[in-house]
């Protein structure tokens, strides 16, 4: 067991953001291993890894259901006093985000855009890209190749335009400032079907 235990350790950081809670999912995921009939596992490291996703996602469903909670609780006028101190000045940063995932849109094909923002923003390794995307680890560095020489081509051709560019904005944002990578997982898979039904 102790040798999946720095990959799980990884996928859980990853998803949740926070070390603590990291080694809390994945102690719980070793403690559960220990209940059940391994006879019936077929393949040990693929059971952990969605053991662990799923945890991972329980966790942040919880988080949210918790903040949501907060908020509902919370008094309009003490909102509307957050907002005059807020710092606004991050609202260029926000824009370049936007115009950078404008272009991974234009640029990339779903299957290439997801694993290219997986590696390249989240660090992902190649054998959790091969379990998130289905695809072999090979398959999966060729095509983060692909994409990274398709952003840097002048000649590749435009893809249609996001139809709600804010949500693929706030669901990215939402993975990098609270760890939210199930989401963004959601979405990127949700795309790659919706590609998948129109060939």
């Amino acid at each position: 067991m102790a040798l999946y235990q720095p990959m799980l350790h990884s996928i859980a950081l990853k998803m949740v953001g926070s070390l603590h809670d990291a080694e809390d999912i994945v102690q719980e995921t070793f403690l559960k291993w220990l209940t059940i009939e391994k006879e019936k596992i077929i393949n040990t490291k693929a059971y952990l890894i969605r053991s662990v996703t799923n945890n991972c996602i329980n966790h942040l469903e919880a988080l949210k259901r918790k903040k949501d909670q907060c908020l509902d609780s919370l008094n309009p006028t003490e909102l509307l006093d957050w907002s005059k101190v807020a710092d606004f000045s991050h609202f260029d940063l926000e824009q370049e985000v936007s115009n950078a995932l404008g272009t991974l849109h234009k640029k990339l094909e779903p299957l290439e855009k997801g694993i290219f923002l997986l590696r390249e923003v989240f660090n992902f390794e190649y054998d959790e890209l091969q379990h998130i995307f289905d695809k072999k680890k090979e398959n999966c560095r060729q095509l983060f190749c692909r994409a990274k020489n398709k952003l840097a081509s002048n000649t590749t051709p435009a893809l249609p335009e996001l139809s709600s560019p804010g949500q693929l904005l706030n669901t990215f944002k939402r993975a990098c400032d609270w760890g939210h990578l199930s989401d963004l997982v959601h979405e990127i898979s949700q795309d790659i079907a919706a590609k998948l039904k129109k060939t």
